[in-house]
Formats: structure tokens, C-alpha cells, sequence
């Protein structure tokens, strides 16, 4: 489930609150080990994903660098031929 989750810092266009809280998410899925989580536990589940969405549009908003901005695309492209390698994809 986790390498689901992207760097989200230094991109332009930043990060959507959408990326963020898909993250966060994941991030939640992984530590209950719930894809859905039972009506039980919905709404302990729920404020987990957003007190992470919370720290992590936090942490995403304080981070400085002095490297340029990378662009999404490129980055894509570059995981697209990382996996054609690595799955032999031609």
C-alpha cells in the first residue's frame, strides 16, 4: 500500500490538498491494515486521516530548499522508465 504514496514537497505546481490527504491516507491503510476500515472504527479511522492530512500540509508548508522546482512530468516520465527496467516493459 505505501509505495502508493509520492514526495509531495517541491513540486510545481505544489501539492493539491487532494495529494495530501491521498497520502495521508495511505499512510492511515497501512499502519490499521484497513483498505475500509469496519463501522466500528470509521470514525477513529477517519480523524486519523485528518490529523495526518493536518501534519502533513504543516510539514509540506515549513520545508525550505534551495533546489529548484521539480516538474511533474519529468518526474513521471523518469518512474515510467524506472519501471519499464524493472519490469522489462518495452
Amino acid at each position: 500500500m505505501c509505495r502508493n504514496i509520492k514526495t509531495l514537497h517541491n513540486f510545481e505546481p505544489p501539492a493539491t490538498e487532494d495529494e495530501i490527504r491521498a497520502s495521508a491516507l495511505q499512510f492511515i491503510r497501512k499502519l490499521s491494515g484497513f483498505a475500509h476500515p469496519s463501522q466500528a472504527n470509521r470514525i477513529s479511522f477517519d480523524r486519523a486521516v485528518d490529523q495526518v492530512t493536518a501534519a502533513a500540509r504543516e510539514l509540506l508548508g515549513s520545508l525550505v530548499t534551495n533546489a529548484p522546482p521539480r516538474d511533474r512530468d519529468v518526474e513521471a516520465a523518469k518512474a515510467r522508465a524506472r519501471a519499464a527496467v524493472r519490469f522489462q516493459i518495452t
